[in-house]
């Protein structure tokens, strides 16, 4: 009898084929993560421009499309431009974010961003139809500063049950609808943060083409923050990322260029939110729809209330 048995060597891959994976085979999510910790990548100028893009075109363009664009196009029991824009937004941006993983140096958690991607699109959807129907009240005169019972068309419909139902409708756009699109989005920013810090104090640098960026990504921060009523949930995420940022700099790593886009557009985002909040800070109006410590008017409501009636104004004469 044999006293012991000789372990076989693993055969060799083939030439050309990949590396072989899993528990017995040092692979990416193995040794190769001490790696990944010292990769750095170029700045993403093809992503981010696109992201911003098409964040400025598809959600903040569509409520613009579908009051500029002629009614007797879109009727009011039909899909309004911004209700196809906000679907090309439900698709496109999920992609982006998706790509913008896959660009990541650093390994990052599959999981839990396929589940954010998930979420993500289930609640932009939510909201779609909710904003879909909101908006589309704007022609029957509903005025977004003023509570869903408050407004003139809605506090006389009989029977009253019919107010319940709007007041749903308005929870699922604005705080279902909301949540479960703007937790799991700026979860993946975070997550992609994460993978945004490198050694090398040479790729800490922004060129002039993410510098060109960074407004017009801030302001739409300003804006998604602001209108989506998300201040919690931004500010959050930018202390989350202040407290990766002074960790990461005691083991000697610095933000790369992309890391430096993203931070930094955050951190001009809290400016301008600063800004409009003390410019709004004295409207009793405003003041009446946003109660408590934080006020953060919407941008819509602030257009209803004022910019709306000035175009009313300017008609009349």
């Amino acid at each position: 009898m044999q006293g012991s048995a000789r372990r076989r060597p693993f055969p060799a891959a083939a030439p050309g084929s990949p590396p072989p994976a899993g528990p017995l085979y040092p692979g990416r999510h193995g040794a190769g993560k001490a790696e990944d910790t010292f990769k750095t990548s170029p700045f993403h100028l093809d992503l981010w421009f696109y992201f911003t893009l098409q964040n400025w075109v598809l959600d903040f363009g569509r409520p613009i499309a579908m009051i500029i664009l002629p009614l007797e196009w879109f009727p009011l029991n039909k899909p309004s431009a911004g209700d196809y824009f906000h679907m090309a937004y439900n698709v496109i941006t999920p992609f982006l974010l998706l790509k913008l993983i896959e660009r990541s140096p650093k390994t990052l958690p599959r999981s839990m961003v396929y589940v954010s991607i998930i979420t993500f699109v289930m609640g932009a959807s939510i909201h779609l139809v909710g904003d879909s129907v909101n908006h589309r009240l704007i022609f029957s005169g509903y005025q977004h500063h003023l509570s869903v019972r408050e407004n003139p068309i809605i506090r006389n419909l009989k029977p009253e049950t019919l107010i319940d139902s709007f007041e749903l409708l308005y929870y699922y756009d604005e705080y279902l609808g909301h949540s479960m699109w703007y937790i799991p989005f700026f979860l993946i920013l975070f997550i992609y943060f994460t993978g945004c810090f490198t050694p090398a104090a040479g790729q800490s640098r922004m060129p002039l083409a993410a510098l060109l960026l960074v407004g017009p990504s801030s302001l739409y921060y300003w804006y998604l923050v602001t209108e989506g009523q998300i201040f919690i949930l931004y500010i959050f995420t930018f202390f989350a990322m202040m407290a990766l940022v002074m960790h990461q700099r005691r083991k000697g790593l610095v933000l790369d260029s992309n890391g430096l886009f993203l931070f930094l557009s955050f951190i001009i985002t809290l400016l301008l939110i600063a800004a409009w909040v003390g410019w709004l800070w004295n409207d009793k109006i405003l003041r009446k729809k946003y109660p408590g410590v934080i006020y953060i008017p919407e941008p819509w409501a602030f257009y209803t209330l004022h910019m709306n009636n000035l175009h009313a104004a300017k008609g009349t004469f």
